[in-house]
């Protein structure tokens, strides 16, 4: 079911939010039976604390929240999620407390806060309906509510219904309704077509890989989104161990996501010409598994030594990459849960980003504040481009030493673009439940850049 804002309606029950240093101001508005309840139920304005008001016939009649000090407040987000999900059913409205910019936030957080995860079990009950507050502009706010939704629910599907095939059809799916077209190129005519690399990653799946392009838009600027499609990696003949091959259903998680920024693009129908390629393969083992030593030739023609059938994500980026170049689009943006090595270095909570244009990341990094989607600028630091030529071929897929590993897997992507280029390594997953991101599949990165494309793209 599509998150919602609930219909507007005179009996909507007001939501007054009090922040910690106003909670005698708002006390003393109540009458004084409400007083003496806020008092007795120890009401202090303290972060998340919620206190339903009755009226003189014990029915629901106001609410308050609690919003803290900006000091709590800076320590997470999306904190009438976490309301959402406290108050019983019904409709309420945003009556007070909350300015202009906060208010935005708290109505995106409070449909987030609808998203569960129930494909294989009864349904949850829905969370009390919000009306959309005044002055925010309420279809953009669900259209961004349910790209988000898309991207967790393709991450959260496990790789026995979400393989490349399935991944096809959620592309497929998501073209018709926007009406886009989609060309998908599978199996071996991969190689045919030029596109080894993909081929030779996925070919010791029995799910046959593929590379999906779908275009939209026939003006303006040319913005093409590519995403990393792993629908499973067991690490290839470089097999992971237990504990690093549980998580790996979301290794797709890049493609979720750029079809999530897919559907909030085309819906809002921004001037724009779309293309969105995604390589979507299985990382398997069989017999014709690719090893390590071997040594492949990419589409742009470069060789790379293979060092670890486990870093095969840039691999299938870098034909897709290549192709992205051949229709000279302004900006490419690639987005992939490429290296365990961005989480070492900023969490699971923030999207590290690369480009080489101070613009772009100025503007993405404004927007990530504006939007509450933490990203942090990376370097493409040239001293290391030697780290990632290994002498007998042109790249290394996996260099020794174990160093600046997210960098030098940027750097190994960006060889295979000319044009305007932005990089996410992303990771896809909320390790623990928050407001609005229940555990589970996430998107990353993508409301960031959604905001920064009318500065980047000058629309």
């Amino acid at each position: 079911m599509p998150l919602a804002f609930a219909e507007p309606t005179e009996t909507a029950i007001p939501i007054h939010v009090v922040e910690a240093v106003a909670v005698e101001d708002a006390l003393a508005k109540l009458p004084p039976e409400g007083q003496s309840w806020a008092k007795a139920q120890g009401f202090d304005g303290s972060l998340g604390h919620v206190l339903t008001l009755p009226d003189p016939q014990g029915r629901l009649s106001q609410v308050l929240v609690g919003y803290g000090s900006a000091a709590k407040r800076a320590r997470d987000r999306f904190h009438m999620g976490a309301v959402a999900r406290k108050l019983p059913a019904g409709t309420y409205e945003i009556a007070s407390g909350l300015s202009a910019d906060d208010l935005d936030e708290a109505a995106l957080a409070w449909l987030l806060a609808g998203y569960s995860y129930d494909r294989y079990v009864k349904p949850s009950t829905p969370i009390a309906g919000l009306v959309a507050p005044d002055n925010v502009d309420a279809v953009r706010i669900a259209i961004i509510a349910n790209g988000e939704a898309l991207t967790r629910e393709l991450i959260n599907t496990p790789a026995s219904d979400m393989g490349p095939d399935e991944l096809e059809e959620a592309a497929r799916t998501l073209a018709a309704g926007h009406e886009a077209s989609i060309n998908v190129t599978t199996g071996d005519d991969l190689v045919t077509s030029n596109f080894p690399m993909i081929h030779t990653v996925g070919r010791a799946s029995t799910r046959a890989p593929r590379l999906i392009d779908m275009r939209w838009g026939d003006s303006g600027p040319q913005l093409t989104l590519v995403g990393k499609g792993v629908c499973f990696d067991t690490g290839g003949l470089n097999i992971k161990p237990e504990s690093s091959m549980g998580l790996m259903k979301k290794d797709m998680g890049g493609a979720a996501t750029v079809l999530g920024l897919a559907h909030m693009i085309m819906a809002l129908k921004l001037p724009l010409r779309l293309r969105v390629l995604i390589p979507a393969v299985e990382n398997a083992i069989d017999g014709n598994a690719f090893r390590p030593q071997d040594i492949l030739t990419s589409r742009k023609g470069l060789t790379v030594e293979i060092n670890n059938t486990d870093a095969e994500g840039r691999l299938v980026l870098a034909d897709a990459l290549t192709l992205s170049d051949e229709d000279d689009p302004a900006l490419v943006i690639s987005m992939a849960t490429l290296t365990g090595a961005a989480r070492v270095a900023v969490g699971p909570d923030i999207a590290p980003f690369f480009t080489d244009d101070d613009g772009y990341a100025d503007a993405v990094t404004k927007a990530a504040r504006k939007v509450a989607d933490p990203v942090w600028r990376m370097p493409f630091h040239e001293p290391y481009e030697a780290m990632i030529e290994p002498g007998i071929a042109d790249l290394d897929n996996a260099p020794k030493g174990g160093f600046a590993g997210t960098i030098m897997a940027a750097l190994f992507l960006r060889r295979f673009v000319e044009s305007p280029y932005m990089h996410f390594d992303i990771y896809g997953w909320q390790p623990n439940a928050a407001p609005s991101r229940p555990k589970g599949g996430v998107g990353m990165g993508a409301r960031a850049v959604l905001e920064a494309l009318p500065e980047m793209l000058k629309l």
